[in-house]
């Protein structure tokens, strides 16, 4: 427990909420993205950059946590690497120095864009916002819940696109679609795991409304999708239609899963998490070799 005095405690909660080991999972999209199509570094790149670094996941995440509260309690995985649990007094200070954090960076990008990309920039803030609070809460609403969870980090590279002012060829929209269905199969096999926990508490996902083998096997599906749109990329992006196969093989054991022990998908979610930093880095040297036939 922190309390009012406790400047550190309240610091390393604001962390902990924002999930540091996923940072680079939504700016990363962001700069390569924007650096692939301008090839240089400039303000909108750093601004970019931090933006969707730290002040994003801190909303998007800390947000999350403040409404999730209760259920959280009750969740026997969270409490750290897979989400916080913040304490009552934190929850105002969050909120704050989420939309405090946010703000100049959300300002600089708009006086740095156009109408396009402020369109694909308010759809991104909007996603993270909607995905928690009441009122909306997409995150309980089965299917737009993982439509949603993949707007978190399918938009920061759309957005890096737009700001760039690339153009949108089928080969291009082949991988944006790509990684939309990898977002969406990420999400739906991260929801096995709380059947139970959501259903005591009276949590609606696409999990508890499939059913944890058969969400199991829409992940699947989901993930070979991508991987056979990756095969209409450019060279040498069609190569990265063998990376959706690790994942294919970590929600394999679980093709059975029943509800009742669907917990049990924990174990291939936390493979899932140290699997993105193999493939991001597989997926950075494809990009490397890509800039370099353009050159």
């Amino acid at each position: 427990m922190t309390n009012a005095d406790d400047a550190p405690g309240r610091v390393r909660q604001l962390l902990t909420a924002s999930r540091p080991i996923s940072w680079i999972n939504t700016a990363y999209p962001f700069a390569a993205a924007y650096l692939l199509t301008t090839g240089r570094v400039d303000v909108a790149f750093v601004v970019g950059t931090i933006f969707f670094l730290v002040p994003y996941n801190l909303a998007m995440y800390g947000i999350n946590d403040v409404f999730d509260y209760e259920s959280d309690l009750a969740n026997p995985r969270k409490g750290g690497l897979e989400g916080a649990v913040l304490d009552g007094s934190n929850h105002r200070l969050t909120l704050w120095v989420a939309v405090i954090a946010c703000i100049p960076f959300i300002v600089v990008l708009v006086l740095l864009g156009d109408p396009a990309s402020w369109a694909v920039l308010a759809v991104s803030v909007f996603a993270v916002i909607a995905y928690s609070v009441p009122g909306l809460r997409f995150k309980e609403r089965p299917f737009l819940d993982s439509v949603t969870s993949s707007t978190h980090f399918v938009s920061p590279a759309v957005y890096g696109l737009v700001l760039a002012g690339a153009q949108f060829t089928p080969q291009l929209l082949a991988v944006v679609g790509a990684f939309f269905l990898w977002g969406i199969a990420s999400h739906a096999f991260g929801a096995v795991q709380d059947v139970m926990p959501d259903r005591a508490g009276n949590i609606q996902s696409i999990a508890t409304v499939m059913g944890a083998h058969w969400t199991v096997r829409f992940s699947i599906i989901a993930w070979a999708a991508a991987g056979v749109l990756m095969l209409f990329t450019e060279w040498p992006g069609l190569l990265a239609a063998v990376l959706v196969l690790p994942y294919i093989a970590t929600a394999a054991p679980y093709f059975f899963v029943t509800d009742e022990n669907s917990g049990m998908a924990n174990r291939g979610w936390k493979r899932f998490i140290w699997l993105n930093y193999t493939v991001g880095f597989l997926v950075t040297m494809l990009l490397i070799a890509y800039a370099l036939e353009r050159m």
